[in-house]
């Protein structure tokens, strides 16, 4: 059986090969591509977080009792992502492909910064805590972060 880890690690790496592909079109000031590009990552990012937000955080929180440890850090961060997710938005939306550029660079390293913090750490521990019901936790983990 596939673990959490494993499955939410993929998940990032699809998100980051999205992301790489809007990033690779503003560079060669494909704007029109790099719209659309940096909309799908998007969807996909914040798909995960809200599987993250509404399924495995609360399964976690529920069996450890830790609501003000990992979980709540991963959700401040998900915050400034958000916020960093809207200004690449409107950098994109002015033809700033500059401004675009240098608030991906800080997306960039914020998330390499997260997803290094889940995989290595909470992942790990919602395996270990959620192993009896992983596999019920995973089902609605795909059915989250599948992409309409």
């Amino acid at each position: 059986m596939t673990t959490i880890r494993a499955f939410m690690t993929d998940d990032h790496r699809h998100c980051d090969d999205l992301f790489a592909d809007a990033e690779q079109a503003a560079g060669k000031g494909q704007l029109d591509v790099a719209r659309a590009e940096f909309g799908h990552f998007r969807q996909a990012v914040l798909a995960h977080f809200a599987a993250e937000e509404s399924t495995l955080f609360p399964a976690f929180e529920a069996r450890t009792g830790m609501a003000m440890g990992p979980t709540r850090v991963m959700r401040m961060e998900h915050e400034q992502i958000r916020a960093l997710l809207a200004d690449a938005v409107d950098a994109l939306a002015a033809a700033d492909s500059e401004e675009f550029l240098g608030i991906a660079e800080t997306l960039l390293i914020m998330m390499q910064q997260h997803n290094m913090k889940e995989e290595n750490i909470l992942y790990p521990m919602c395996d270990e805590h959620l192993a009896d019901v992983a596999g019920e936790v995973l089902a609605r983990l795909e059915v989250d972060t599948a992409e309409p």
